[in-house]
């Protein structure tokens, strides 16, 4: 009997040691997420890879949506817990008075790895803001960063950006319609940009986003107002784990790309930039391109940046 009993308490004691991960497993707090696999929203997909988010005490689950407006409307009527999409986006939904928050900010551009440009044609005769007056320029959405960043690239370089006409384009598709002719410029951010570049019928007229800060975020973490109220602690661990990633992005371009090649199933050009993240965050951080988009008649008016982020 005593060795029964011996017995039986081993069996319990390893019966315990293995139901414990799966206490563990029960733990985690599910959280759903709305993002597209991009260079911009890496530090979602390197805190996931690399288990941060489980470290943090969360499961996120991350939904491919196609479009920032589909993004925002996730977000905003709770369908998702958080979503990425672009500043200039969360801008205008704040000026709609869409209730939503950034919480963490994602990936920039810089002056030194610049992700977004002005390409023409090789044989075309721009070179200089003035020649690009008047002409035509496709960009993916109207009234974005991109159409910001070349209004400020034009003005700051002697050119006059009211004269500028923009047409909305798939990203794929502008370098081949300005190669032809048919238009006159595009704006490209990555992987985009590089590709472009890469096949040889465009070149750079300029890099973008220098304009607006030495860093210029892209886009940023956002939640919905009444989430970011009744869940302060999950809202917490997701931006701590978001910022501990893409700091580990930063010193680990080599690693980052892998682990986004894996998601995105797309591999980058060789010559590709990669996206920045910022080390701290605060919401003035923010500010020049809210106040760019102002300067520029996207927004009616600018607004401080710390209305539109989580406190802490």
């Amino acid at each position: 009997m005593r060795g029964l009993a011996r017995g039986a308490m081993i069996a319990a004691v390893a019966c315990l040691a293995c139901a414990a991960p799966v206490a563990a497993q029960t733990a985690l707090t599910t959280v759903h997420v709305a993002a597209i696999p991009v260079d911009v929203a890496g530090n979602l997909y390197y805190a996931l890879d690399r288990g941060l988010f489980r470290q943090a005490g969360l499961d996120v689950q991350i939904t491919t949506l196609s479009s920032t407006a589909a993004t925002t409307q996730a977000v905003a009527t709770g369908a998702v817990d958080f979503g990425t999409t672009n500043l200039v986006s969360i801008a205008l939904a704040h000026e709609k008075g869409i209730p939503i928050v950034i919480v963490a900010p994602a990936g920039g551009t810089s002056i030194a790895a610049p992700l977004e440009g002005i390409l023409v044609a090789n044989a075309s005769p721009i070179k200089t803001a003035k020649d690009l007056e008047g002409k035509t320029i496709i960009t993916s959405v109207l009234r974005n960063g991109l159409t910001i960043e070349t209004a400020a690239w034009m003005e700051k370089n002697g050119g006059d950006y009211h004269s500028l006409k923009w047409i909305e384009a798939p990203n794929p598709t502008s370098a081949a319609m300005v190669a032809s002719g048919r238009v006159d410029a595009t704006t490209l951010a990555e992987p985009f940009l590089s590709a472009a570049l890469a096949g040889g019928d465009v070149r750079l007229l300029a890099p973008l986003g220098a304009e607006i800060a030495p860093v210029t975020i892209v886009g940023g973490y956002i939640t919905s107002r009444d989430y970011a109220a009744s869940h302060p602690d999950v809202v917490r661990k997701f931006r701590a784990a978001l910022m501990d990633a893409g700091r580990w992005a930063n010193g680990h371009r080599a690693e980052a790309a892998a682990i986004m090649l894996a998601y995105s199933k797309q591999t980058p050009s060789p010559t590709a930039h990669h996206a920045v993240f910022l080390e701290t965050f605060s919401a003035g951080q923010l500010q020049p391109i809210i106040d760019a988009a102002a300067r520029y008649g996207v927004l009616t008016a600018a607004f401080p940046a710390a209305d539109i982020v989580v406190p802490g």
